[in-house]
């Protein structure tokens, strides 16, 4: 069953648009924030906890799925939504981000990638075809397409290789996926023919969604803005935008604001786990001394269950300690923060408001 995506506001001082996505579980208010589900759960939260939040998607690692437990196990489970209890929306990534995160384990053919699991070193191929195989056998929602990222700085000869490579798999992967709902990638780095050259092709495929990728992997923040606002534009207006493995709330803020629909990152959760929270005023790092005698919550302006109840001492005190509770609540309130933050700025949106909201909040996340 393919995804539809229909706006239903945009503003007309910047890019930003609000929307809804409609798939196979259910439908997702855009602009959306992803949590990562990394191996089938999202660490420290359960899955009532996240309904609870608002949650209505979430992301699925292909490459940690595949090595742990296995895809085929899960395919006799019913699915990844039966295999851990999420009848919510699910989005599913190709596997080629991490595989290519590990330089030393993994190696690049025109066929796909040659990797080694960083579980035990056991061999394994990944091509584009076997990533939408995989994917199918999860049953996810939405899924993506196998693509080259590289990092940053790259020079031109590399960027232009990825794109070309990226492109050729992209084929490849549409015509195994028939029918499924399939997004597509676009790289380039920051150069803009690049991006243009990728996105132009990605197009003639006719994708029912398309991610911009290639980005957050340590160039500027102004470059990843604009290269963020120069790719979106080149995008269809009918389908949905998804910024890859972005960011920080001021990110997910500036990203819609260039006309991205969707979010993913790991940031609200890993932070977490460091003792690091993100809240109106800034981050706060919890395991600082200046909040041994801190009685105020998290966050002030917070109205999630752990600013109603804890300090910033006694929360403190948890990572101090070393106690689990530390990463469960500081990861709840995370997650509150970004989904609040959505949810603010979809409000404004649909309110006739972003340009205002987006000014007035801008210089505080």
């Amino acid at each position: 069953m393919p995804i539809k995506f229909e706006i239903l506001a945009e503003d007309k001082a910047t890019r930003a648009r609000a929307g809804l996505l409609h798939t196979p579980h259910g439908v997702i208010e855009t602009p959306v924030f992803m949590p990562v589900g990394t191996g089938g759960t999202v660490k420290g939260m359960t899955q009532d906890q996240l309904e609870a939040l608002g949650v209505q998607i979430l992301l699925g690692n292909t490459y940690h799925l595949y090595l742990r437990p296995g895809h085929e196990l899960i395919r006799e489970a019913g699915g990844l939504h039966r295999f851990m209890s999420w009848p919510h929306p699910i989005l599913t990534d190709s596997g080629g981000f991490q595989v290519m995160s590990l330089k030393s384990l993994g190696r690049v053919t025109e066929d796909g990638v040659c990797f080694r699991s960083h579980l035990d070193g056991s061999s394994h191929f990944l091509s584009p075809e076997r990533a939408v195989e995989i994917q199918l056998a999860l049953g996810s929602d939405i899924m993506m397409c196998l693509d080259e990222c590289v990092e940053y700085p790259a020079s031109r000869e590399t960027l232009e290789r990825s794109v070309n490579l990226t492109t050729r798999w992209a084929k490849r992967a549409k015509a195994a996926a028939e029918r499924d709902t399939l997004f597509g990638i676009v790289q380039g780095g920051t150069e803009k023919d690049l991006r243009r050259q990728s996105a132009e092709a990605l197009l003639e495929l006719d994708f029912e969604g398309y991610a911009i990728g290639g980005l957050a992997v340590g160039e500027p923040k102004s470059e990843m803005y604009d290269t963020t606002e120069y790719t979106a534009q080149l995008l269809p207006r009918d389908r949905p935008r998804y910024l890859m493995g972005v960011g920080t709330p001021e990110d997910l803020l500036e990203g819609v604001a260039r006309g991205v629909d969707m979010f993913d990152c790991v940031m609200p959760t890993r932070n977490a786990r460091n003792a690091c929270a993100f809240t109106s005023q800034g981050k706060v790092i919890l395991r600082n001394a200046r909040y041994a005698r801190d009685e105020n919550p998290l966050d002030p302006a917070c109205a999630c269950a752990v600013c109603r109840r804890y300090s910033r001492r006694y929360l403190r005190h948890l990572f101090v300690t070393g106690e689990m509770l530390a990463a469960i609540l500081t990861t709840h309130h995370n997650l509150y923060f970004y989904l609040d933050t959505m949810r603010r700025i979809r409000h404004a949106l649909i309110s006739g408001e972003f340009a205002e909201f987006h000014d007035r909040v801008r210089s505080h996340l």
